[in-house]
């Protein structure tokens, strides 16, 4: 099984960026970090990297309820979602499969919250 739903788009990094934010918010989820692995491997290993992006996603009412049911699964929050540079002007972005990464918990009580986050995922990708 993959852990990863993935999305291949045309355009330019920043456009990306800004509409896989936008999507986000249209499904309800929030970025709560941001991290450009470009600008973190140039300034602490002084290495030259594509353009890659971290963006840490929580949907508020989808996390609470997980968090209720299993202590520790603030371990795998925030549904991280990645976009990054490939070749020729084409940006994947991917997203973690949020029934993937709950399987590990062996929670059969998260598996239906698992699979409603892994529908928005889905919309999100779906609208680029």
């Amino acid at each position: 099984m993959s852990y990863a739903m993935t999305r291949t788009v045309k355009g330019s990094f920043e456009d990306v960026i800004q509409r896989t934010i936008q999507a986000l918010h249209s499904e309800g989820f929030g970025i709560l970090c941001d991290i450009d692995v470009k600008a973190t491997l140039k300034a602490k290993l002084g290495v030259d990297f594509r353009n890659y992006r971290i963006l840490g996603a929580c949907n508020p009412p989808f996390a609470y309820k997980v968090l209720q049911q299993e202590d520790k699964i603030g371990l795998l929050l925030p549904c991280n979602v990645i976009v990054h540079e490939k070749e020729n002007e084409t940006i994947e972005v991917a997203a973690i499969d949020p029934v993937e990464a709950m399987s590990v918990v062996n929670n059969p009580s998260l598996e239906k919250v698992a699979e409603e986050v892994k529908e928005k995922l889905q919309h999100v990708l779906e609208k680029l």
